[in-house]
């Protein structure tokens, strides 16, 4: 069985002060649960208070991060490395987040580079996926999150594609407090799991978890996680709260 995974985006929120709390009362409402991976992805400048406090007190939560360049270091002013990521434990980073591609101009060939360099220093990537309102209102959704997925694992061998996590994030839900149906996210996430089988093998395509995010709250996490190509969510602003991450853990 694959196992669930919880991950909780923080966004451009939180001070490294805040992070330390908010980990802190999070872990007090889970521990003791192990059959979820939970996964927090704080700003960069939060990641190092982030790993003191999981060492201090022991908890067995992953540290990730919300983004990566995929070279090791060089004149990419702004940017943090893999090399770097690895250096604070960081476990998981999220590639190909909608806010990236939107905002950032990150194509389908830059998150293509950072999957491999992130599974590369054994990195497990979180990568997103997700068609627009437009692009879903005319039909397209198909198209759009099978180019993804095509084109974010173009030369990932098939020895390591089972550590990648996608993530079907449709950009209408994401901060909108409009989630798809639990129907409409497992109709896409048995479309990826086609489109995986087709590029590798069933057997592969059934190791590799996939997370919807958008919109996911405590209210509707169960019916995400009722569905049978569904393995866990990807959490914007419910994980920023302790008591709601905490909820969305339990329920899955």
């Amino acid at each position: 069985m694959r196992k669930k995974i919880i991950a909780g985006n923080w966004k451009m929120n939180l001070t490294p002060d805040q992070a330390s709390t908010l980990v802190r009362e999070t872990w007090e409402e889970i521990q003791g649960i192990d059959g979820v991976d939970v996964v927090v992805c704080p700003p960069f400048i939060c990641i190092p208070t982030v790993r003191e406090i999981l060492d201090e007190y022991s908890i067995n939560m992953h540290l990730g991060a919300q983004n990566m360049h995929w070279e090791e270091s060089g004149a990419y002013t702004g940017e943090i490395s893999p090399v770097m990521l690895k250096f604070y434990g960081v476990s998981h980073v999220i590639i190909g987040h909608s806010e990236r591609r939107q905002y950032f101009g990150e194509t389908d060939q830059a998150v293509n580079r950072k999957v491999l360099s992130a599974l590369s220093h054994d990195l497990t990537p979180i990568m997103c996926v997700g068609e627009s309102l437009k692009e879903r209102d005319d039909g397209h959704t198909k198209d759009v999150v099978v180019a993804q997925v095509k084109r974010g694992l173009f030369e990932v061998m098939k020895d390591v594609v089972r550590r990648v996590v996608i993530a079907y994030e449709p950009i209408w839900a994401i901060g909108t407090g409009k989630a798809a149906s639990a129907e409409d996210a497992q109709e896409v996430a048995s479309l990826i799991r086609e489109v995986l089988s087709e590029i590798y093998d069933e057997d592969t395509s059934r190791e590799i978890r996939i997370q919807y995010g958008g919109s996911v709250s405590p209210e509707n996490i169960s019916d995400f996680m009722s569905m049978p190509d569904i393995d866990g969510a990807l959490v914007g602003g419910a994980s920023i709260k302790s008591e709601s991450y905490a909820t969305l853990v339990r329920l899955a």
